[in-house]
């Protein structure tokens, strides 16, 4: 049989190239998924029209049914943001959302207030990626906008916050996802003596991108290090322009506020979800660990769990919660319909680009454009240039195929073979650049469903969060290259700390030259 020409090649780099190029050329983002959906699927059908209009279609219908059985984790996802929009929508409705902001301004006394209890919010919702944009950009959305805080840099605070706990936490369900693929190179390898949570842990230390994101947005937070384009729409945010309004209305849910509501309301809501998806993780994974007649754990339980499931579970208990609220208000039935409308209007932007970058997304796996690239660096390298070409490597992937969990499943075997056939001491820095990689590279694709779900839980245009968050991004990207260099070079997880802190100074010093 022919190999397919265009499989593990050059050429499937083409439609997340095209993709993303376009998105940022345009700001079209669904034209410009659109159109990279129909390129991947000409390559996959080797310019077949007739085979790629019925492979595209099939893509398609495969995002909700496929294998001859519901795309459960697809149509959860999707029902969640549906639930999450009506409670949003809800909540304003009953005025639980104004007394919220009302309470927040007689506390909160300044826009360094309201960013910081953005951020400190993750402390809450670490548990899940999605969780937190979502859940996060709906409490404090109105509070960060009461202070004329733009949502690009709400947008941003979410996004940067959301991922690099996420993946460096172990009780997440990022940390357990990592921590069964660790658990199963080290039993690979026959590396007994040390436990996938410990190599986790470790790894988690190098991990210099997620650190010094971190500590970049305490920086944002404190001081008015506004980089690039985000300076632009924290000037316009200052005078009452939150978004760009020439470009329309952005995803999420928007409708006039009704005041003389109660707090106690979306505290209610909030909790109810918070609490109620918590349980679901922990119960379908205590379930799916019972099922397979082993004996309950946290870690076990959260490497398990039903993510979407929970969510779905959350997100009900947080509507019956606002449904009481509005019979409470005696709410007519026209002001129901009209409530329900707009929260699922509000949501319907944010999930026409989801559903086309899974879609792109699965085209692009079938064309293996993740191998292709892993293949370009299996060759004789220099010991210390190990760690910082993974961590390009990934974050390479991770922009063009726009999932980090996607980029962990294929590159952390990689990056342990590679690092066994050299030096196994470099085996943890080795997946530690590659966990650093993959969330860089997140952080800067348009595709990226996280990225997406942030845009989504500030209400920002998607684009405008793609580009404001862009120089974060590179310049956090650029301090952990040295880090991974200087720790290539000397072995020393020190070493590599000073070298990453010397050029995170540069950085810094390097955009305030340019913000005078």
């Amino acid at each position: 049989m022919e190999a397919h020409p265009f499989i593990q090649s050059i050429w499937s780099l083409l439609p997340p190239v095209l993709a993303i190029v376009l998105a940022i050329i345009t700001r079209r983002v669904l034209l410009s998924l659109g159109l990279g959906i129909v390129l991947a699927a000409l390559l996959v059908q080797q310019f077949n029209p007739l085979a790629t209009g019925s492979h595209v279609l099939n893509k398609v219908a495969s995002l909700f049914w496929s294998d001859g059985e519901l795309n459960e984790w697809n149509v959860n996802i999707l029902l969640f943001l549906l639930l999450l929009g009506c409670i949003i929508s809800m909540l304003s409705r009953a005025g639980a959302t104004h007394a919220f902001a009302e309470w927040a301004q007689a506390r909160i006394k300044s826009r360094r207030q309201a960013k910081a209890m953005t951020g400190l919010l993750v402390f809450v919702f670490f548990i899940d990626d999605y969780f937190h944009s979502l859940s996060v950009g709906t409490i404090c959305r109105p509070v960060t906008d009461r202070f004329g805080i733009s949502r690009a840099k709400l947008a941003y605070l979410l996004d940067s916050t959301a991922a690099p706990i996420c993946v460096l936490m172990p009780v997440s369900s990022w940390g357990a996802y990592i921590i069964a693929l660790v658990g199963g190179i080290l039993a690979s390898y026959g590396l007994t003596g040390q436990s996938p949570l410990a190599a986790f842990m470790a790894m988690g230390a190098m991990n210099f991108y997620a650190i010094f994101t971190l500590l970049m947005v305490v920086l944002v937070i404190r001081g008015k290090w506004d980089l690039g384009p985000m300076r632009h729409h924290e000037m316009q945010a200052l005078n009452g322009e939150l978004f760009d309004k020439a470009r329309g209305t952005p995803p999420g849910v928007h409708d006039h506020e009704v005041s003389g509501g109660r707090m106690s309301d979306l505290i209610l809501a909030i909790g109810g979800l918070t609490l109620v998806t918590v349980a679901g993780l922990l119960w379908t994974g205590a379930r799916a660990l019972s099922d397979a007649g082993q004996a309950f754990s946290l870690l076990g339980a959260l490497e398990n769990t039903n993510v979407g499931r929970a969510l779905v579970a959350g997100g009900l208990a947080g509507l019956v919660i606002c449904a009481m609220a509005l019979v409470r208000e005696r709410t007519s039935g026209r002001d129901w319909l009209h409530t329900l409308k707009v929260g699922l209007k509000g949501m319907l932007p944010a999930i026409y680009i989801l559903l086309f970058a899974w879609t792109i997304a699965g085209l692009i796996s079938e064309l293996e454009t993740g191998k292709y690239l892993a293949s370009l660096v299996q060759q004789n390298l220099p010991l210390y240039l190990l760690p910082t070409i993974l961590f390009v490597l990934a974050g390479i992937m991770a922009f063009a195929t726009g999932t980090s969990w996607g980029t962990f499943g294929v590159m952390l075997p990689i990056a342990a073979d590679m690092t066994m056939a050299i030096d196994a001491q470099m085996l943890l820095p080795g997946m530690a650049a590659v966990m650093a990689g993959a969330v860089f590279g997140d952080h800067c694709s348009p595709i990226s469903d996280t990225t997406i779900l942030s845009s989504t839980g500030a209400s920002c245009h998607h684009i405008d969060h793609v580009m404001t968050q862009l120089p974060y991004a590179l310049s956090m990207a650029l301090v952990s290259i040295a880090g991974f260099l200087a720790l290539g070079v000397t072995a020393s997880l020190l070493a590599g700390f000073l070298a990453a802190a010397v050029a995170f100074a540069l950085v810094l010093g390097f955009w305030a030259l340019r913000r005078r």
